[in-house]
């Protein structure tokens, strides 16, 4: 198989799944090495197709799995409180979609987290602890957005009380 016809099946297999398809399932599925997918993966991306790499594999971005309300809430919190605050959020309904952080040198920093239950956190958590990688919020003090998801406005509101009684919410 080609390259190009390998991207075109990686398309197809991921626009098929109902979840996001790791890296290694995909390089397995079409006999070449992870390395080779995520090249393939970066080629799709810059062509313009709408893959998302997200910490449970790649998916197809599309607009039924965005639909809700989204919004950006800016917390500050440490290392040790983020299991807190990622639970926090999904026990409220609230999908976690996104981290940012504002870098000095290269402006915005984006991280796919894609979490919407305990179980979502949990796998998060496992791995940036055995990957010993760190959060991006490191590089600000603890100081990030997050774009959040929810069925409805009333989710959001309440969402924003809970973080700020818990003193995770950035205020003026």
């Amino acid at each position: 198989m080609g390259a190009n016809e390998r991207r075109k099946r990686i398309l197809e297999i991921l626009s098929a799944s109902a979840e996001p398809v790791k890296g290694a399932s995909l390089a397995s599925r079409l006999g070449v090495t992870r390395q080779v997918i995520v090249q393939d993966i970066a080629l799709l991306r810059a062509r313009g197709e709408p893959v998302l790499a997200t910490p449970k594999g790649y998916t197809i971005w599309d607009l039924p799995r965005s639909a809700g309300i989204t919004k950006l809430i800016a917390v500050k919190h440490g290392f040790d409180q983020t299991r807190e605050e990622l639970l926090t959020m999904v026990n409220a309904g609230v999908e976690v979609i996104d981290v940012i952080v504002e870098h000095p040198v290269y402006g915005q920093l984006t991280g796919q987290l894609s979490i919407s239950s305990p179980d979502d956190v949990e796998r998060f958590m496992e791995t940036i602890e055995t990957t010993q990688s760190g959060l991006l919020s490191s590089l600000t003090d603890g100081i990030h957005l997050h774009t959040v998801r929810a069925s409805n406005r009333r989710q959001l509101d309440r969402l924003e009380k809970i973080l700020q009684d818990k003193g995770f919410l950035l205020s003026d």
